[in-house]
């Protein structure tokens, strides 16, 4: 298990235990963490699971695979340097304390 925190746009906070081996994404939906749609299930088809993820964590997660970051650029409206899809994040023990910001709406 790791801890996953998912930070609303209004800035609350809410954490989760997470399963090593899942996703970010996938944690999101089966928990209701508003802000976190993923319409595609993760087949990396319509980024409405876009999260900006705290920069403390951003090595740890690693850079958007070539096909996330034509995917970021094509259907996210506010992309920052730390967007990532979430269903490309698997959650791993080294992630546990991982913080995500949720975008003010999804594409």
């Amino acid at each position: 298990m790791a801890k996953i925190i998912f930070v609303a746009p209004d800035g609350s906070r809410r954490t989760i235990d997470a399963a090593v081996g899942d996703s970010v994404m996938a944690t999101a939906v089966k928990n209701g963490v508003p802000g976190v749609v993923g319409e595609c299930g993760g087949n990396l088809s319509c980024a409405t699971c876009h999260v900006y993820v705290d920069e403390d964590f951003l090595t740890r997660v690693g850079p958007p695979g070539d096909l996330e970051d034509d995917m970021l650029d094509l259907g996210v409206a506010d992309r920052r340097a730390t967007s990532r899809l979430s269903c490309q994040i698997k959650v791993a023990e080294a992630l546990d304390g991982l913080i995500v910001e949720c975008p003010e709406e999804q594409p």
